[in-house]
């Protein structure tokens, strides 16, 4: 979810798009390029530097900034594609359309180098289908030199003393976790009274917002611009805390969001030795470390923790949020048809 992106788009739309992508094709090149289609800003230069170095094999990089556009062009056909990088519901998304390959663990190695929390996730059993690689949250960012005091809850994103200073994600599933956990239900319901419920919160709230914003809050924040957003855990929180110590970024009581984006490997590949080369290459402790070095996310990589270079990275609450401040999150999954009540109650947000 950078992470819970509309899922709007990768349910509902018939899709039409250009698959002039680059390599991935077969023939006498097979397995000497790798062409991987993940997430802007998310996959070190270094590593991809490294694995070339080290295999020979060419590998080409497209970012995507949503699971949608990724899921879009997969579904197209023909994309080229070897590898991509989705996020948790993005994967049982293209479990369901037969667009990622089940993957044979015996031909990756370092898996046992994950972190527990990431071995056999609910939204893939066994790790059958997605090997993650970076997590993170969805929770709070205030200045409280702003606020005037602690935040601690979605609840005071609904403070009239906020109001005007106040930024949402614009993001129609990001909102709703915060809708419906300050109402005390969960993300994962698919009741229709009770995405309801989320919706008159979030009808509620609308009046005392700034806006929805995922593009700048952390920068407003900072400033002192806004007072509190709803932001995500991992570089621009770590930037904005770092660059202003009046700056926080706290995982709300009510629980939030866990995100997790992995690698997959594209169904019908003709480089599927160079992509399992590539899953056992980001597996290494060395190389997954450099995530976090490089660029201030959260590795799933237990056994990176140790090679992170800068080790006040670990120990940085926006970027590894604390254990003890996860205990109610929820992992966001695909709704399935409860798309639609969220659809609908979004559309009357915004339209307030």
């Amino acid at each position: 979810m950078h992470r819970s992106a509309s899922i709007v788009a990768a349910t509902a739309a018939v899709v039409l798009l250009a698959t002039g992508c680059s390599a991935g094709g077969g023939g006498e090149d097979a397995n000497t390029t790798l062409s991987i289609y993940g997430w802007s800003g998310e996959v070190p230069d270094g590593v991809i530097a490294a694995f070339e170095e080290e295999t020979g094999i060419d590998v080409t990089f497209d970012s995507f900034d949503s699971n949608e556009t990724m899921i879009a062009q997969l579904d197209a056909g023909q994309s080229g594609y070897d590898v991509v990088q989705p996020s948790q519901y993005a994967v049982q998304l293209l479990v369901q359309r037969g667009l990622i390959a089940e993957l044979d663990h015996d031909r990756i190695e370092g898996l046992d180098n994950l972190a527990e929390s990431f071995v056999d996730p609910s939204f893939d059993p066994g790790n059958a289908h997605a090997i993650p690689f970076a997590w993170g949250t969805t929770g709070i960012l205030y200045n409280e030199a702003c606020t005037g005091r602690e935040i601690t809850s979605w609840a005071d994103m609904w403070d009239p003393a906020f109001s005007g200073k106040i930024y949402m994600l614009d993001n129609m599933l990001s909102a709703y976790i915060a809708g419906m956990q300050v109402r005390g239900l969960s993300i994962l319901s698919t009741d229709e009274a009770e995405v309801e419920e989320g919706t008159e919160a979030l009808l509620e709230q609308k009046p005392l917002l700034a806006g929805y914003n995922s593009t700048n809050a952390a920068d407003l924040v900072g400033a002192g611009d806004a007072c509190i957003a709803q932001a995500y855990s991992g570089s621009s929180a770590a930037q904005a805390t770092a660059a202003n110590p009046d700056v926080h970024f706290v995982q709300p009581e009510e629980g939030g969001t866990l995100w997790t984006d992995s690698f997959s490997i594209v169904e019908g590949t003709q480089n599927e030795d160079a992509a399992y080369q590539w899953l056992s290459f980001t597996l290494r402790p060395e190389i997954a470390a450099m995530l976090t070095d490089e660029a201030n996310l959260a590795t799933t990589n237990e056994a990176a923790l140790a090679e992170v270079q800068d080790q006040s990275l670990v120990t940085n609450p926006a970027i590894f949020v604390p254990q003890e401040s996860l205990t109610n999150a929820e992992f966001l999954v695909d709704p399935g048809s409860a798309l639609a009540y969220f659809q609908d109650g979004w559309t009357r947000v915004r339209a307030s």
